[in-house]
């Protein structure tokens, strides 16, 4: 049975969490396992580009801290495919400087949310940016 925010059936959306913390991501992917998205979780940037190629998103979660490669270059490698721009990407960092986050805007990220971020606002910017009506 799938799950529903109200009459929005919210099933089979892929969603690709490029996180290092394990714990941040474990919880962000059952999370959104339960409310029935596909989550691919990346530990580590390295691994974008093909996890973009093989597993074709509708989304992305990126945190810009990563142990390999941060996460603006990952922006700037995005704007190299014309089809991994429709994606709309959603930043979640710790990096709350407004200068921070102007940067991920102008680099093509849709939305900024700094951490924590509740599970809550997490679904919903995430159903803003599907098209997703909230109910």
């Amino acid at each position: 049975m799938s799950k529903t925010l109200g009459s929005t059936p919210m099933t089979g959306a892929r969603i690709l969490l490029v996180e290092d913390n394990e714990a941040s991501r474990q919880l962000m992917s059952d999370y959104l396992e339960y409310y029935g998205y596909k989550v691919m979780g990346l530990a580590k940037g390295a691994q974008f580009g093909a996890a973009m190629a093989q597993f074709r998103p509708h989304l992305v979660l990126l945190d810009l801290k990563l142990p390999d490669v941060d996460g603006y270059s990952l922006l700037q490698q995005r704007q190299w495919h014309a089809d991994w721009l429709e994606i709309p990407v959603i930043v979640i960092s710790a990096f709350a400087f407004q200068a921070d986050q102007q940067r991920a805007l102008k680099l093509g990220a849709s939305q900024y949310l700094v951490k924590p971020v509740s599970l809550t606002q997490l679904k919903q910017s995430i159903l803003q940016e599907l098209n997703y009506q909230l109910v």
